[in-house]
């Protein structure tokens, strides 16, 4: 008879610190089962097929494992889309990150860096709002919040001006993710715009749907967000 998998707490810590080795259905022993090697084949999965593409067997077919030998390390498919996640949203912040009066430096560079990892791995965008806890996004949000705080942000609003920045982030990495159209399709769409006459006046004349600078739009936006939070003192 088969022995029974550990379960609970308990059972997931002797699972992940034990020393790894092949188990029964492994498929290959050349190199052990882990549960980092998991993680980043998770990414590698994720970053080929999105989201909808993992599956544990399909996990355990690019890991030449055997499928059920993944659940030593990890409970279920949620799970591994957590680490591959927090995996992706470790920040190494500079040293001086937190030790100067330069917040506004540390906000910019601590969120450009988290829209740039994003981007790299588009499906996390998708992942981030049902699975924000992990410790390496629980860090992102505990450096820009003391951020904020000590750029004279009150208690009061510090809430409010950090989903802020969130959302900024969020919806910048997301439209850059899906709005993606060529120079003939802009085009076309500026000129289709001339056609509806004075209806549009504004978007025509400061010619948005020409934008293409995503990079300097994001920075522009922040710019201007954090003028707005940098004015509401204590």
């Amino acid at each position: 008879m088969a022995a029974a998998k550990p379960t609970g707490t308990q059972g997931k810590r002797s699972r992940r610190t034990r020393k790894a080795g092949p188990s029964v259905d492994d498929k290959s022993s050349e190199m052990p089962l882990s549960l980092e090697r998991i993680v980043a084949a998770s990414v590698e999965l994720l970053d080929a097929q999105g989201v909808g593409g993992l599956t544990m067997r399909r996990l355990a077919d690019h890991l030449e494992a055997g499928a059920m030998s993944l659940y030593w390390h990890v409970d279920n498919k949620e799970e591994v889309f957590g680490l591959a996640l927090d995996a992706v949203l470790e920040y190494r912040a500079p040293q001086h990150v937190g030790e100067t009066e330069s917040w506004r430096d540390d906000v910019v560079h601590m969120l450009e860096d988290w829209r740039a990892s994003m981007l790299r791995h588009p499906w996390s965008a998708l992942l981030l709002p049902r699975l924000a806890l992990g410790p390496n996004m629980l860090n992102r949000l505990e450096l820009l919040s003391r951020a904020l705080s000590r750029a004279g942000v009150a208690d009061a609003d510090l809430n409010a001006a950090t989903w802020s920045v969130w959302n900024h982030v969020m919806g910048a990495t997301i439209t850059r993710g899906n709005f993606d159209r060529s120079d003939d399709d802009r085009n076309a769409a500026q000129i289709r715009l001339a056609e509806f006459g004075e209806r549009y006046p504004t978007i025509e004349r400061s010619r948005l749907l020409l934008e293409d600078d995503w990079d300097g739009v994001f920075r522009k936006g922040l710019d201007l967000l954090l003028d707005g939070l940098s004015s509401r003192k204590g």
